[in-house]
Formats: structure tokens, sequence, C-alpha cells
């Protein structure tokens, strides 16, 4: 695909839905694209986002971050539902596919590009000359399938075994895998690192034969959506910066965990808190 307009040097590119996320509050937007661009931003990327979404769909929050949108009727939409400390999501809309091949030339040699499906939007494959120096994987949206009333379960991840053997890092969370313990050992053997993180109990991380946990500080938990993100783009920043997986995975848990503390993208890390993290595993 031709570039329209020339594009910015980016060194983070995530590639992924951004949603609209509907609260009690009122819709608010979301997904991994928008989590992980406005975090790595934070700790000094530049950032692009190539996505999906409807014309509509107010952007305010990514102000400054170039995006490749594919134009679509509805912007992919979730809602969680509790009952009895259970949560059910359900997908009410879903924006159009992403091809591998709608990567601006510009962005293909990114220092990092973080492949983050939220609804099985992007396809399983990069072609050859998307080569960046560290491909980072959140399978999540790989990982679920919905039925015709939108709700939203696991499922088995098909050709996972291509990406996993491409990729520089995945993080997944336990619930996406269902908590199978069986097929996430089997992933960690299939990829270079695997981190898994487990909410309040931290993060895991899976690597050459190790398997090491790391645990989260105690905090006053407000909201959690988009903590994995979090933790996801600050994993794959500063394994970038240090080449440590242990380091990147203390940061990281770290990070993800303050980030529960305020609501939805207000999340996003601060610089002093980046600071404190960098403080921790130093």
């Amino acid at each position: 695909m031709g570039d329209l307009v020339p594009l910015p040097r980016v060194d983070y590119l995530v590639l992924g839905h951004l949603t609209q996320d509907l609260t009690p509050e009122g819709p608010r937007l979301g997904g991994t694209a928008a989590f992980a661009a406005l975090t790595a931003r934070a700790l000094g990327a530049r950032v692009g986002v190539v996505t999906s979404a409807s014309p509509e769909t107010p952007l305010d929050a990514l102000t400054g971050i170039p995006l490749v949108c594919i134009p679509a009727e509805h912007t992919t939409t979730f809602e969680n539902r509790y009952a009895d400390g259970v949560r059910t999501q359900i997908l009410h809309q879903r924006a159009a596919a992403i091809p591998a091949d709608f990567v601006p030339e510009a962005w293909r040699s990114a220092a990092i590009i973080h492949l983050g499906p939220v609804a099985g939007e992007l396809e399983a494959a990069l072609p050859p000359e998307v080569a960046p120096a560290l491909l980072g994987v959140t399978p999540q949206g790989w990982m679920r399938t919905w039925d015709a009333a939108g709700i939203v379960r696991p499922c088995p991840w098909e050709h996972a075994g291509s990406i996993l053997a491409r990729a520089g890092a995945v993080v997944l969370s336990r619930e996406d895998a269902a908590g199978d313990d069986e097929m996430i050992e089997s992933m960690a053997h299939q990829t270079r690192l695997l981190a898994v993180t487990e909410a309040d109990a931290g993060a895991v991380l899976y690597w050459n034969g190790d398997r090491r946990r790391f645990r989260a500080p105690a905090v006053q938990e407000l909201d959690a959506t988009g903590a994995g993100d979090v933790f996801a783009a600050a994993f794959f920043m500063r394994l970038s910066a240090t080449r440590d997986p242990w380091e990147a995975a203390r940061f990281a848990t770290q990070l993800s965990a303050r980030s529960v503390t305020r609501r939805g993208l207000a999340g996003i890390p601060t610089q002093v808190e980046i600071d404190e993290c960098l403080m921790e595993v130093l």
C-alpha cells in the first residue's frame, strides 16, 4: 500500500481495533491499541496506530499519535456485565478487518511492532517485509469468540504456531487461556518469551526453560480495564531497551499495578509512576 501523505517515523507501532467500552458512566475509548499506544508514548516512544473504527468515534485521547484507520460503519464495542462476581463480556459491534498489507511502508521497520487484536481483526501472518527488531504479540483477540447474542467466550487460537514462532515476546492473561496450564506450558515451549498476567497476583514469565513469578504491589483497585495492555507495552519497551526479560517483567508488573488505581485511560502511567518503577527495578 502506498502512503497517501508522508508519515512520521515511529518506534512503536500497534495494530488492532480501538474500542468503545460501554460503562455505567457512559461509553469510553479503549482497546489494546489505545492503552498500549498511550503507555508506549508515556515511556518515550514515537508511536503509530493501525486500526479500524467509525469516523464518529471520539479520539481526543489519542491526540498527537498518528493513526492509519480503515473506516468502518461501527467501532468495535464491548460491554462487561457482572453478576455475583462473575463477568459476562458482550461484543455489540465490530469494526472492519485489518489486512496485513495495510501497514504503511514507512512503518514496516518500526523497532517494535505490537499485534494487539481484540476481536479477531488481524490476519495470522505478516508480510516478510514487516520486520521489526521486536515483534510483540497480545493474542487476546485470537483466543475469544462470540455467539449470535455477542456473548464472548474463550476459544482455541488457530494458527498460533506460526505467530508464536515468529514473535519476540508474547503477553496474555490467565483469563485469556481460560486458566489452562497445559495450554500455557505448550505456548511457552513454542515462543521465545511468554508472560502471563494474573491480575493482582502479578505475572509469570517463561524464558529459556525457566519460569519466574513477579508479585504485584498491593494497591487499591478501582478499574482493571487495560492493565494487561499497560503491562504488555511496558514489557515490550523495557525489553527492547535492556534485552533483560526479567527486568522488563519486574518493571511491567510494577507499572501495570499502578494503572488499576484509576479508571480507563486515566490509568496510563504518569512520569512519577514511571520513575518510581524504574527505581524499583534498577
